[in-house]
């Protein structure tokens, strides 16, 4: 039975994605026009935390492990089948597998991201499954776009981009080469752009449904001594995720919403918009229904994120990033005028620091429960 058009949803979820090198968040270098599009006919959500570093914990909180019988998920990551339950629940998976590459392809229809979306935009344009979830894992397995894609980032003085497939791996100090770091992010950013010109035509074939793309967890960059899916404590690098939602119907086109939101949040939006029935609770981690931005602009307020990943903990307000480990002092950031959280003010701000240390060290030893539900001071939460 074919799905009916003013309940279909397309979700696109991106593995490896921050936020930071997206021009519609605010990067001035990196060409994505479709992606850009979408921002323009949707709600941009400004401030998506994942709430810890497990791809298939964040994938559970935006829904993937309840979508029902008329769901259809593309994906090239093995591990997906087991989040969405295996089939026990009527949902589809369909496995596009992912193949190592030694080099950048010539033929950019044969990349992972073309080959993924290419089966997802079939799915779409079949028109069986009210739900197509497409999931991407390859940002962070191999970076096989086009050599092209990379060179045109690349000025007539720079040196070479960086010319592998294989997504570099390796730790950032201040001895480490700029012009290699340069290299990789004009590597990485060539990839975008190919990600963009093949999640293009999957958004045009969803002409009509609710489309929502969004990250799972970032990727490092060096910005905090890290290039690649290794250890990397809570910084934005790699827990502040983009998300876009476009209405069917155009509603609240171009906007942009500022508050806090956890990748549940959207998992309960996107429930709300397909009709889903969901679980109420009153948990602060719990899932907020958003779907009152697309009518009067109304959202439950969030004042804080918390944090937890095996490399530390992290409590995030609308104005502090306070990250903290038992092996290393407390640094604290301040938002949003830190976007990059290089200039710690840990030492000029004793008051917020002792009291949002100890609720990121508590997550960090894994009780997220205390930093949820512990009042905050307005210092805290908001800077005078």
């Amino acid at each position: 039975m074919t799905a009916s058009s003013a309940t279909r949803i397309l979700i696109v979820t991106l593995d490896r994605l921050p936020a930071w090198i997206l021009p519609a968040y605010g990067s001035t270098w990196v060409a994505m026009p479709a992606l850009d599009a979408l921002a323009g006919r949707g709600l941009l959500f400004d401030r998506v935390i994942a709430t810890g570093a497990d791809d298939r914990a964040t994938l559970r909180d935006l829904g993937l492990s309840g979508l029902g019988t008329e769901a259809v998920v593309v994906t090239d990551a093995p591990h997906v089948a087991a989040v969405v339950g295996g089939g026990d629940d009527g949902v589809t998976v369909r496995l596009v597998e992912a193949v190592a590459r030694p080099a950048p392809v010539t033929d950019a229809t044969a990349t992972h991201l073309a080959r993924l979306m290419a089966a997802a935009r079939e799915a779409v344009t079949a028109g069986r499954h009210a739900v197509v979830w497409c999931h991407a894992t390859s940002l962070g397995v191999a970076w096989d776009a086009p050599a092209e894609c990379r060179a045109a980032y690349v000025d007539p003085d720079d040196p070479p981009p960086y010319a592998g497939a294989a997504v570099p791996e390796m730790e950032v100090d201040a001895d480490t080469d700029p012009d290699l770091l340069v290299g990789i992010r004009q590597a990485f950013a060539g990839q975008l752009t190919h990600l963009d010109a093949c999640l293009g035509p999957l958004i045009d074939a969803a002409a009509g449904w609710h489309v929502l793309v969004a990250g799972v967890r970032g990727l490092g960059l060096g910005l905090h001594g890290r290039v690649g899916t290794g250890p990397l404590p809570p910084f934005s690098e790699l827990v502040h995720v983009p998300a876009i939602l476009a209405d069917a119907t155009g509603r609240m086109a171009a906007q942009r919403f500022g508050g806090l939101v956890v990748p549940a949040d959207l998992g309960a939006t996107l429930a709300a918009l397909r009709g889903a029935a969901t679980a109420a609770s009153d948990t602060p981690w719990h899932g907020r229904n958003l779907a009152g931005l697309l009518t009067d602009w109304s959202a439950p307020a969030r004042d804080r994120v918390v944090v937890a990943t095996v490399d530390g903990g992290a409590v995030i307000t609308p104005s502090w990033h306070l990250l903290a480990a038992a092996d290393r002092p407390p640094r604290l950031f301040h938002k949003p005028d830190d976007a990059f959280e290089l200039c710690d003010v840990a030492d000029r701000c004793a008051d917020v620091v002792a009291e949002l240390a100890p609720l990121a060290l508590a997550a960090a030893a894994g009780d997220t429960d205390r930093g949820w539900r512990a009042p905050l001071a307005a210092a805290a939460v908001a800077a005078g």
